[in-house]
């Protein structure tokens, strides 16, 4: 991949970084302010542990896709980014503008996704 092409997606990964911190921050100042409301009936008590459980839901997926991000700024520095962490073709520049933390190219993503389901078990 060409440097300029590079410092895009390095670009691109920083920005989304940037958004996903902020919102990290803002997950968690939601979720420290349902702790100490005042709340006593049992109803409202099952509505805020509901609350508490979605705020750290959300705070859970944003901390993964900045675990993505940074593992995607890593393979730009070790000069691996935009290649296929399986079977180290280039992933399509199309692939990557969609999703700048891609580890793979479509074909092995594919495969990959349908052997997930392979050592499922009918449940009757």
């Amino acid at each position: 991949m060409d440097a300029e092409k590079l410092k895009h997606f390095e670009n691109l990964l920083r920005n989304q970084l940037r958004q996903y911190t902020e919102q990290i921050r803002t997950d968690q100042a939601a979720a420290l302010e349902l702790y100490d409301d005042g709340v006593k009936d049992s109803v409202d008590l099952s509505v805020q542990d509901l609350q508490k459980e979605i705020a750290l839901r959300l705070g859970e997926k944003s901390s993964q896709a900045v675990a993505d991000i940074d593992q995607a700024l890593l393979r730009i520095t070790e000069g691996t980014y935009g290649m296929c962490a399986r079977c180290g073709k280039p992933i399509d520049k199309r692939r990557l503008e969609a999703m700048p933390t891609a580890r793979y190219d479509a074909a092995c993503q594919a495969i990959i996704e349908s052997a997930d389901g392979e050592d499922d078990l009918p449940t009757l």
